[in-house]
Parts: C-alpha cells; structure tokens; sequence
C-alpha cells in the first residue's frame, strides 16, 4: 500500500482518536508548565503545618472483615453469571443444540468455581472479634 486511503470506513474514528489523545496530553503538559510558572514556591511555617478541625484523632483497629471483599467477588461472580444468561434464554431456539451445550459447559465451570470456593471456606462466615 503506497497511499492513504482516506475513504477508509475507520480512517475518521482513528485520526479522532489519535487527534483526541494527542489534544488531551497537550493540554496536561501545557496546565502543567503553567501550574509550575505560576505556583508560589515561598515555604512558610504555617503554610506547612498540619491543620485539623475538630477533635483529637485517635487511631482505631480495623473492624471490617476482609470476608465483605470476598463475599463481594463471589457475588460479582455469580452475577454476571446470570447476565450471561439472559441472551441465551431469549435467543434458546436459534441457537439449538449447540447453544446448549456451551451454556452448560459455562455454568459446569462456574460450578467448579463455585465448589472451589465453597472447600476453600470462603462461604463460611468468621466472627470479628
């Protein structure tokens, strides 16, 4: 290929998109340099001290339970698992023996997950304290 084809049917979603990453990092490097230019960089002590309001900062244990993460991801997981399912369930006589079989392949290896996770003890709840 010796030329540009700009009659290409992508042609204007590339150059948009080289166009656009190319104006939003001038426009950093330029807020940058002005930023720098026009900071004040006169340190005074006030300027740095810490300021808080209101009371007394004490420092407090963690009480949340890494088992919320957990729970989260098995719940994200076996979500999307049902939103997969919904254009199977609509598009089930299409898709024939074939759709079927790769459905059940799917919920066979989100099972194995599911099992996994369940003798791994990750469904069992542990008290915080």
């Amino acid at each position: 290929m010796t030329h540009m084809d700009f009659a290409h049917p992508y042609f204007g979603a590339f150059f948009l998109l080289f166009f656009g990453a190319g104006v939003f990092y001038g426009i950093a490097a330029l807020a940058r340099i002005v930023s720098r230019r026009m900071a004040r960089l006169d340190t005074e002590k006030l300027k740095l001290t810490i300021y808080e309001c209101g009371p007394e900062v004490t420092k407090q244990p963690n009480k949340i339970s890494a088992h919320f993460y957990l729970f989260a991801l098995l719940f994200i997981l076996f979500d999307v698992e049902i939103i997969f399912m919904f254009p199977w369930a609509v598009d089930f006589k299409v898709l024939g023996m074939f759709g079927l079989v790769e459905m059940i392949l799917f919920v066979l290896v989100l099972a194995i997950g599911f099992v996994y996770a369940w003798k791994k003890g990750a469904l069992e709840w542990h008290s915080i304290r």
